[in-house]
């Protein structure tokens, strides 16, 4: 395959969460173009799963499509130095009120490549017990209207099949931890897998 050698890289705009760069990559033939993207700080979702099969998703509103989304707990690795389970862990408290016992290794995502680098580690939590009230975060902005709803993993299926899940770290998700229980959980990798 060829190398796509980047001949110079110009960043356009940074914030905290994400810069857009432009690379003049050789293409292959010798051609040199421009390539704009997003490089991102990457993100951790959680398929939080209860004894019963259901799983945790949260309604939030994203301003980006202007509408109310069905996605997993997630949030931003923007903590310096914390793990991505741990990452993983936090965000499961401040936008469900939950902790998990058990943690595993779902999958990795690059959700839109062709425009950012963004990858996002999902992770399945089981054993699951509420936050403590005293405990809780408190949730400002888009997140303080978070709305958390137990869902059947097989209605949850439905949903991402359907179009109702559109989010697509949920639809993968979703998706894989359905898969993942359908082959008695074999797929899934150990937490701290740094693959």
């Amino acid at each position: 395959m060829t190398a796509y050698d980047v001949r110079s890289h110009t960043e356009r705009l940074r914030n905290r969460v994400f810069s857009i760069v432009t690379d003049a990559i050789e293409m292959p033939g010798g051609e040199v173009v421009d390539r704009d993207y997003m490089v991102h700080v990457g993100a951790v979702g959680v398929v939080a799963l209860d004894a019963d099969g259901r799983v945790a998703l949260v309604r939030q509103y994203r301003p980006a499509v202007r509408q109310v989304l069905w996605e997993l707990p997630a949030g931003l690795i923007d903590v310096p130095g914390e793990s991505l389970v741990g990452a993983a862990a936090r965000e499961l408290a401040e936008e469900a009120d939950l902790v998990a016992a058990r943690w595993d290794l779902l999958a990795d995502v690059h959700p839109s490549p062709g425009c950012s680098n963004e990858r996002i580690r999902l992770f399945l939590a089981r054993e699951i017990a509420p936050v403590p009230q005293q405990e809780r975060h408190e949730r400002t902005h888009e997140e303080a209207d978070l709305e958390l709803h137990w869902i059947d993993l097989d209605q949850a299926v439905t949903m991402a099949l359907s179009g109702e899940i559109t989010n697509a770290a949920c639809v993968i998700g979703v998706l894989g931890a359905a898969q993942s229980r359908a082959r008695d959980w074999a797929t899934l990798r150990p937490a701290t897998d740094a693959t």
